[in-house]
């Protein structure tokens, strides 16, 4: 049997280089490109270690164990315990994600590759298998790339969540309950009342208003004929000047709440001070939350809020 050491090599480096970004990436480190590639030079100098010395104490699991730490020390240094073993962990977690999804898809697809107990080496006879060749060389950019993006939008989705807030609107004497998410965009300010404006969607507003109410709404506020607003809602309607996205200057039909709670944390925020704007429309296409929530909110309720 024939074994190509540079090109089992290479494939391995390449492979490793790839699992160190993912890994980079996920613990959010800043780490210089040239430590990632060093990182992934030594990880890959264990292919003919095992190759040549396949009774060496690195080819055991412990030896393989201390031998990952070395690659995390070469790839990320070491800042304290802390951050070395998370990055250690996040290693793991990838290498073992990546090679989950590479078994997965090779099932899915029937193809054979050649496979050692010390990893991946597509070798059997001169350059190995083309289809394994071929199987490694695009399969594993293919899982890279979506568990890469898997993990960014599950980072988006772990910040919006963050974001995210119980949010009880009392108007007219009832009550109901909905999610807000704290906008920081949103700086709608009433410039007479000085109070913060919070947007709630059409779907959530139905709870008080008929959909006959809403048409009428948005043709008074569309076409600036304010005549058009149900007269049962003129005592809580308010208009607040502000500039659209292409500069021009209209007013937004708000409306004066009773009250507005919102489960912050370990608190419950309650105030008076604040208008609800409408947006005909749904504000997340998810349906996740249903309020834009003004950060002036927060500023002002938490401090007066027990």
């Amino acid at each position: 049997m024939t074994i190509y050491l540079d090109a089992i090599w290479l494939l391995n480096f390449l492979l490793d280089w790839m699992i160190l970004l993912l890994t980079q990436s996920l613990v959010r480190d800043n780490t210089k490109s040239l430590r990632i590639i060093s990182g992934a030079f030594v990880a890959s100098v264990l292919v003919p270690i095992t190759l040549f010395f396949p009774d060496s104490f690195f080819s055991s699991t412990v030896g393989k164990g201390l031998y990952s730490l070395l690659i995390i020390m070469t790839a990320f240094g070491f800042k304290n315990i802390r951050q070395f073993i998370k990055k250690l962990l996040s290693f793991y977690f990838i290498s073992f994600a990546l090679g989950g999804g590479l078994i997965a898809l090779h099932f899915m697809l029937g193809k054979q590759i050649s496979a050692s107990n010390n990893g991946i080496l597509t070798f059997q006879s001169g350059y190995g298998d083309q289809i394994s060749w071929l199987f490694v060389g695009i399969g594993f950019p293919i899982i890279w790339w979506f568990t890469k993006s898997q993990m960014d939008k599950q980072a988006l989705q772990n910040f919006r969540n963050d974001q995210l807030y119980n949010v009880t609107i009392q108007l007219k004497g009832k009550s109901f309950t909905t999610i807000g998410y704290v906008d920081s965009g949103n700086q709608l300010v009433d410039p007479f009342s000085k109070k913060p404006v919070v947007i709630c969607d059409q779907s959530f507003l139905s709870h008080w208003f008929t959909a006959y109410d809403l048409q009428l709404l948005e043709s008074a506020q569309v076409n600036l004929d304010f005549e058009q607003i149900p007269s049962e809602w003129e005592d809580v309607i308010h208009l607040v000047p502000y500039q659209g996205v292409g500069g021009n200057r209209t007013f937004m039909i708000v409306l004066k709440p009773d009250k507005i709670l919102v489960n912050y944390e370990d608190k419950e925020i309650s105030t008076k001070n604040v208008l609800i704007g409408i947006q005909f429309g749904d504000l997340a296409s998810d349906g996740s939350y249903h309020c834009l929530l003004h950060p002036k909110l927060f500023k002002h309720s938490v401090a007066t809020s027990a």
